[in-house]
């Protein structure tokens, strides 16, 4: 697919622990253009087309095994790339955008900026020119040169996903179920593909009946797996709480969505969502934060990429 935004933009399970090293100010000397080249960059993408600020925000979920930008490399004779994992291929994109904005910014400051920090601001900047709130993403990343298929294909559960697996697999990493659930909300934009949720719209109970026959009308029981629909039904580009109002309504896409909200322990959570979009910014603003902050590549780890796409002098 071309944007979607499947439940594998939320769940990956980030490796590492959290690093100290990174700071809110690591360019306010070397680069102090770089965050304002990124944003403009950023809302120039999403004015161009609105569904791109889906991408970009999953883009940075997909890349966090250690938020070091190897989603972004190219394969080469020595590794094969994580483009190609089964929850990345012919869906993760975005990867133009971020070209560009590295060309920007390293017109302004050469070699100071990785690509993996342009990332993780991209993804917060995309959360807000779509509406959402904001947060400070602490900065320090550096590029890593070499990427992992197997890793990205091992540690991205499929959106067939049960609240007990979202939970225990969140937890493993240091993460709360009320930090799932907020992460989770990431699904308010994006679209996902037939295959993903084909199961749930013919096979469940738990899925309001028109809304079910309105998305079979474009995901056949077979043939048309790369159709799109929008995960959030309500407003698909605009970054809200509408993605837990549908769960009320039992209109979550994909499984592993409406998994939030049926008789669960995390009911209470998604409600309060519903009600309060203030509190749904605010926690998210605040789990992006652990989530970037996991195990990144700093100091003298790594590198500081010219061109995103391949690591430096190969």
């Amino acid at each position: 697919m071309a944007s979607n935004f499947s439940t594998f933009c939320i769940l990956f399970f980030l490796i590492g622990t959290v690093s100290a090293q990174l700071s809110s100010n690591f360019y306010s000397t070397s680069c102090p253009k770089a965050l304002s080249t990124i944003q403009t960059a950023v809302r120039n993408a999403v004015a161009k087309e609105r569904r791109m600020g889906a991408s970009l925000l999953r883009l940075h979920f997909h890349d966090c095994f250690g938020c070091d930008g190897s989603i972004l490399l190219d394969d080469t004779s020595t590794f094969t790339g994580e483009k190609t994992a089964g929850p990345n291929a012919n869906s993760v994109r975005g990867f133009d955008v971020i070209d560009t904005i590295k060309s920007q910014v390293e017109a302004v400051c050469p070699g100071v900026v990785s690509c993996a920090d342009i990332v993780a601001v991209a993804a917060r900047d995309s959360v807000v020119a779509l509406g959402g709130g904001s947060w400070t993403v602490r900065l320090g990343r550096r590029d890593s040169t070499t990427a992992s298929l197997s890793a990205a294909n091992s540690n991205l559960p499929a959106p067939t996903s049960d609240l007990s697996t979202l939970i225990s697999a969140f937890g493993n990493k240091g993460f709360t179920a009320k930090e799932m659930v907020v992460l989770s909300g990431s699904h308010t934009i994006g679209q996902a593909r037939c295959t993903t949720f084909r199961d749930r719209i013919y096979n469940e109970a738990n899925i309001d009946s028109t809304f079910a026959a309105n998305l079979q009308k474009n995901c056949p029981t077979s043939g048309g797996d790369d159709n799109l629909s929008p995960l959030d039904t309500t407003t698909s580009t605009v970054f809200d709480s509408a993605y837990f109002t549908n769960l009320l309504s039992k209109k979550g896409l994909l499984h592993s969505d409406q998994q939030l909200f049926n008789n669960g322990s995390t009911d209470a959570q998604v409600r309060a969502y519903s009600t309060n979009s203030a509190t749904f910014f605010t926690d998210f603003g605040n789990a992006m934060i652990k989530m970037g902050n996991l195990s990144p590549l700093t100091g003298t780890n790594g590198q500081i990429r010219t061109n995103c796409r391949k690591v430096n002098g190969s």
